[in-house]
């Protein structure tokens, strides 16, 4: 196990950036990684049914991205909402941080709002509007940095799954937009809900793992999700944030309820109930990159991700994918 980010890294080239969605959701390659035989294969999305076997049970995302990105009518404040921590009252980043500092009162998106607190130490800022702001109406979808663009309408329709039910994210569960209504009904499933928060955009700071703390991200198992889960055979994971559910569960039968996770998965970890794993490819050297390395081994990740540039996969949340067995 390697504490340190910098063992992490790949070169990867600008071209391979998905900046967009296939016409076909369904259209991506999957690339299949065998941990027992050590192989790597290459696939099309279309194909992981053959993957499924009798028994198993997919758990999928079933949080929805909320246009939680919120503009100043002057253009001069910008803020990212990502965790309601009552009527009207937020937690958020702020762009640029100098220019909200606490006690500054502000409008936007309909209403006022006062930065109750700032946290020095990650940034972030306590908002209390003076109603709940208007986010369907007057709020920006937060699509990813490195898109380098705001979302327009088809990000607004391909940035969500096809079973997106539950709003509270400001990132989409990526592995999730390959399904179509028609590929999701022949395979056995069952969904969780985590709200994504924007610590899968940031980056690691510093170069020491053991020191990185991640952003709390809120959960719920259903009593049909729990029920399902523990019937299983075999549980493979539909993205990271569905494993990072399954993952935070206490020990013993699944039992349905709401939490809190702040697991901050890498090597050495011990998975208890997830099997397998369906992801995208991420981006060097963060947390998502480690996930995968943890639980199919640094070798063997960094072999199959130089595999992948070499094919030229697409990579990132509008990317191709690949099925950890």
């Amino acid at each position: 196990m390697s504490a340190s980010l910098s063992e992490y890294d790949f070169a990867l080239p600008r071209e391979l950036v998905a900046l967009r969605p296939l016409p076909d959701r369904a259209a991506s390659r999957m690339m299949v990684v065998d941990r027992a035989a050590h192989t790597v294969t290459h696939r099309a999305f279309r194909d992981l049914p053959e993957f499924v076997l009798p028994g198993d049970r997919l758990v999928l995302n079933n949080s929805r991205v909320i246009p939680a990105r919120l503009v100043t009518a002057d253009g001069r404040i910008e803020l990212l909402l990502f965790d309601q921590l009552g009527p009207a009252r937020w937690r958020a980043f702020s762009r640029p941080g100098k220019r909200t500092r606490t006690g500054d009162h502000f409008a936007i998106a309909g209403t006022t709002a006062e930065i109750e607190s700032v946290d020095e130490a990650d940034g972030t800022r306590i908002v209390q509007f003076e109603n709940e702001p208007e986010l369907e109406k007057l709020g920006h979808l937060p699509i990813p940095p490195y898109l380098g663009r705001e979302a327009d309408a088809q990000d607004r329709v391909r940035y969500q799954t096809v079973y997106a039910r539950e709003p509270g994210s400001v990132a989409a569960p990526t592995a999730g937009l390959h399904f179509t209504p028609e590929i999701l009904a022949k395979l056995p499933h069952t969904f969780v809900t985590l709200h994504v928060g924007p610590g899968t955009f940031l980056p690691v700071r510093g170069d020491n793992l053991e020191t990185h703390r991640m952003h709390g991200e809120n959960y719920v198992v259903s009593p049909e999700g729990a029920a399902e889960i523990n019937r299983a055979a075999r549980v493979i994971a539909v993205g990271t944030t569905s494993l990072r559910v399954l993952e935070s569960l206490p020990p013993g039968p699944v039992q349905p309820g709401k939490g809190r996770t702040e697991i901050f998965i890498q090597p050495g970890f011990p998975f208890v109930r997830t099997n397998a794993l369906l992801t995208n490819f991420h981006l060097p050297k963060s947390t998502l990159f480690v996930l995968v390395c943890a639980l199919a081994g640094q070798e063997l990740m960094s072999r199959a991700y130089a595999e992948a540039v070499r094919e030229k996969y697409r990579f990132f949340s509008y990317g191709d994918c690949m099925l950890i067995l």
